[in-house]
């Protein structure tokens, strides 16, 4: 069984502004916005989605496959795969190239104002899957480059896998043509509220014409507020967030959330199951800073899940 994660591979520099962003910024001058935002702490963390979310995979048992390039001052989040026992066989080195970079405000209110530099995920990943297993094998297509995240879908298709289709903040850059032909036939589509609407926006298809045309159906999340499950011919299930007592960085919980979401779905569990799986995972992120500086066991992911919804 393999998990295969088409993504990116990126440096977080976090910054910290002690103050709320709506405080600086004057809604009838949005057209007109110069801000500077004072920022009292700045920390330089491994990211990128695919790497993210491989990471919570490996805490929860899994080691993932990531499809994804990066760039010549990759050295040290390599050391750190290696060290967990990742395998690097999908990553592409751009020696060209930095490795992509994520800047990111966060303001007292957990807003975010991100600044992202593609960088070596301009270039496709150029892997060559090896004997795939259409019975048990799994991917999911996160934001990264534009080729890959085109042909990998249509590969897995040919190929039977079930794959997630997460396109997420590439969406404006994806024709309704490339989002159509990706979401028929997909395992799940996955994304926040404002994404799963920027979908319908661009395409012209309602939520339910979206859900009719993957295999299992719709995961929406909703920060907070948890995740909407929407499953072919089940219907809808609001699925809660898992409290966290102490929030300390935002950043990432996306990305654990869909760590979660697959173990389930290896395990072969309820939609919702898996959904709620993702929220515990989630919240174990969102009480460090960075995005992969959580860690449990898994006793202590049972534990909580079943503190959470039993």
């Amino acid at each position: 069984m393999s998990v295969f994660i088409t993504g990116s591979m990126a440096y977080d520099r976090i910054m910290n502004f002690p103050g709320k962003f709506m405080d600086s910024i004057l809604p009838d001058q949005i057209h007109n916005l110069n801000v500077s935002f004072f920022i009292d702490r700045l920390d330089e963390k491994l990211g990128g989605n695919a790497g993210n979310i491989s990471y919570s995979l490996n805490l929860l048992g899994e080691k993932a496959v990531v499809l994804a390039a990066a760039g010549r001052d990759f050295d040290r989040y390599r050391a750190a795969m290696e060290e967990r026992g990742l395998t690097l066989e999908g990553v592409r080195r751009i020696e060209d190239e930095l490795t992509a970079a994520a800047y990111i405000i966060t303001d007292q209110a957990n807003n975010q104002i991100t600044g992202f530099h593609a960088a070596a995920m301009t270039y496709p990943c150029l892997y060559e899957f090896p004997e795939m297993d259409a019975q048990r094998d799994l991917a999911i297509i996160c934001p990264s480059n534009p080729l890959d995240m085109n042909e990998h879908p249509l590969f897995y298709k040919e190929k039977g896998i079930r794959y997630i289709y997460d396109p997420a903040q590439q969406l404006p850059i994806l024709s309704p043509s490339d989002i159509l032909d990706r979401v028929d036939g997909a395992y799940l589509l996955v994304g926040n509220d404002y994404e799963i609407s920027l979908i319908m926006k661009i395409t012209g298809k309602s939520r339910e014409d979206l859900v009719a045309m993957t295999r299992r159906g719709l995961v929406v999340t909703l920060g907070e507020s948890g995740a909407l499950v929407v499953e072919k011919g089940r219907g809808e299930t609001a699925v809660q967030s898992a409290p966290v007592p102490d929030v300390a960085d935002p950043t990432g919980a996306g990305d654990a959330f869909r760590a979660g979401l697959i173990k389930g779905l290896l395990l072969d569990r309820p939609l919702a199951e898996c959904a709620r799986m993702g929220a515990v995972c989630a919240a174990y992120c969102i009480e460090m800073h960075g995005t992969q500086e959580h860690c449990f066991t898994p006793g202590d992911f049972a534990a909580r899940y079943e503190a959470v919804f039993g």
